[in-house]
């Protein structure tokens, strides 16, 4: 299976939304391995992260705003514009790792802050991919995996 293949099986799945709102919903989770030094619960979040992407059935359709948000990120993938939502997915990122190192330190405070504001800023980051969607899906102007 070639990469563009392989990422288009990928993505079609985690676009359903029960993919995508589970996925997001898990985020605090990812810092309990590290808050407890776990091996084990580190494993078993790592799993469920892999499996999330690809255990739910392709939606439907792309009515869904969770599904327009991960095909939209998958065409922005493939281009990877320096756009505002680079920007965002950059300081959603730094918040995620302040909230592992925050986590590591067991400074519970920061971590739920830092993991609060990564979640809001991917709820942003979303409507960003939302938006790069419905512009670039089917406009012929789009690098989409079924050409790649």
């Amino acid at each position: 299976m070639k990469l563009a293949e392989a990422r288009r099986w990928m993505f079609r799945r985690h676009a359903n939304p029960w993919s995508a709102w589970s996925r997001w919903l898990t985020t605090p989770v990812v810092l309990v391995p590290i808050w407890n030094r776990s091996w084990r619960q580190g494993a078993v979040v790592a799993t469920w992260l892999a499996a999330n992407a690809v255990v739910f059935p392709e939606p439907r359709d792309d009515s869904a705003f969770a599904t327009r948000a991960m095909l939209g990120e998958e065409l922005w993938v493939v281009r990877r514009p320096r756009d505002a939502a680079m920007a965002t997915n950059l300081a959603g990122s730094a918040l995620g790792l302040l909230a592992v190192v925050a986590a590591w330190r067991r400074r519970r405070g920061l971590a739920v802050a830092a993991t609060a504001a990564e979640m809001a800023l991917l709820m942003i980051y979303w409507r960003q991919m939302v938006a790069y969607y419905d512009e670039h899906h089917g406009s012929g102007n789009n690098d989409t995996a079924e050409k790649a």
